[in-house]
């Protein structure tokens, strides 16, 4: 063999070599590359005084959501502030429209009201699924319709640009979110009044937490039907609701309700609390909201609540579970705590401002997260009066407390 052609092979084959080894490939085998690593130094929580609890509901249509009946916006909004709503987002199908939700929904002369903070939103309804997409400004929503069937890289660029909060839909069920869960900052775990549908939801809210994304879980009724005004406007959608369809009188807006914990009264500081997780779901607006936080060092104080992600030392955290708001007299509330995915911990609620602490420590390497899941009596909903029957047992859900978190993962 030539002289110059061995030297050429030699000096490739020890180029190739020094590939594998900036790779991690040596003698000891690959590098790890799950291994823990020491984290970026994270961000202290936000104040956990300096906000305001907000009700709302993420997942209502309207009349322009063409398989709707008996709901136009005025509806809606009208009765959302009947039952206290603070916000609401109403998420009109796009494709019906062909992604023109700005001169739809958001121009319905309907569309405002004095007490109830509406949010720019619409459901982005595709082949490979439905997602929400929620912005406190109008954004060009067509934008987002004309890449649905884009690979997932194309879909997520015109996302950021965009600047929307992109949530999936009813993940485990009918067009369930079929796209690269990377693009999320939030979930739909409680889809819908009939909380019994929502297992594997919770299920792939579980394995994305645990794979180390930061995702918030939020409810959404999915309401489209509203009741009647005359007996003529009647459909079998809006005057009954069986097992398979439930509608006007069992399923509309805050079947379930979504509480954001918010800096202020403002339409970007609803979609900043969705995104930091500052979020609990609640069966009715009337039903008590659960909270969950944790006094890092003890001294009686809480640290951290629902969405902060902190560095773990390994030593003893207290937790801390309560309910706020209206509770069934003499009822007993069961906390189901869920660690890491896992069953950690069952407790009790009970008496008119009902709290129950329980510690763990936290590993001081790798991720650990803690929710609750809150079961009992349900609460009343006059307003949606076959409601509570299909939400029992489930009384609420927490979003998690973080420990190790990767803030850039």
């Amino acid at each position: 063999m030539p002289y110059v052609l061995k030297k050429q092979r030699s000096i490739a084959f020890g180029l190739w070599l020094l590939g594998l080894a900036q790779l991690g490939f040596g003698q000891a085998g690959p590098a790890n590359p799950w291994v823990s690593s020491e984290l970026p130094l994270l961000a202290p929580p936000a104040s956990l005084t300096q906000g305001i609890w907000l009700k709302g509901d993420l997942h209502v249509h309207s009349r322009h959501s063409k398989e709707s009946s008996n709901n136009p916006v005025g509806k809606i909004l009208a009765f959302s502030q009947s039952v206290g709503m603070d916000y609401l987002a109403i998420t009109d199908h796009d494709n019906h429209v062909d992604g023109d939700v700005a001169h739809h929904t958001w121009a319905d002369p309907e569309f405002t009201s004095p007490s109830v903070l509406l949010l720019y939103a619409a459901e982005w309804t595709t082949t490979r699924g439905h997602g929400n997409a929620f912005a406190a400004q109008p954004y060009d929503h067509r934008r987002l319709y004309q890449v649905r069937d884009q690979r997932d890289v194309v879909v997520g660029a015109v996302k950021r640009q965009l600047g929307v909060n992109l949530s999936a839909n009813h993940p485990s069920g009918k067009d369930h979110f079929g796209y690269s869960y990377d693009m999320l900052e939030s979930l739909e775990v409680w889809n819908s009044v009939i909380w019994a549908k929502n297992a594997n939801a919770l299920m792939i809210w579980d394995d994305m937490l645990s794979s180390g994304r930061k995702l918030t879980g939020r409810g959404g009724s999915d309401a489209h039907h509203g009741r009647p005004d005359t007996p003529a406007q009647a459909t079998a959608n809006s005057v009954q609701a069986t097992a398979n369809s439930v509608q006007a009188t069992a399923n509309y807006v805050g079947t379930p309700t979504t509480w954001v914990f918010a800096t202020a009264r403002t339409t970007q500081a609803v979609v900043d609390a969705l995104t930091n997780g500052r979020v609990s779901i609640s069966a009715n607006p009337f039903a008590p909201r659960v909270e969950l936080s944790a006094d890092l060092n003890q001294d009686g104080r809480p640290d951290m609540m629902m969405g902060d992600n902190v560095a773990a030392t390994g030593r003893p955290v207290r937790f801390r579970v309560q309910l706020a708001g209206k509770m069934a007299p003499d009822a007993t509330y069961r906390v189901a705590v869920i660690k890491n995915g896992g069953a950690f911990d069952t407790l009790q609620l009970s008496g008119r401002h009902p709290v129950v602490e329980f510690t763990d420590a936290p590993a001081a390497t790798g991720r650990t997260y803690y929710r609750v899941q809150v079961e009992g009596p349900p609460t009343p909903y006059p307003q949606v009066p076959e409601s509570m029957a299909l939400s029992s047992p489930m009384v609420g859900l927490s979003n998690p407390l973080y420990f190790n978190f990767d803030p850039h993962f």
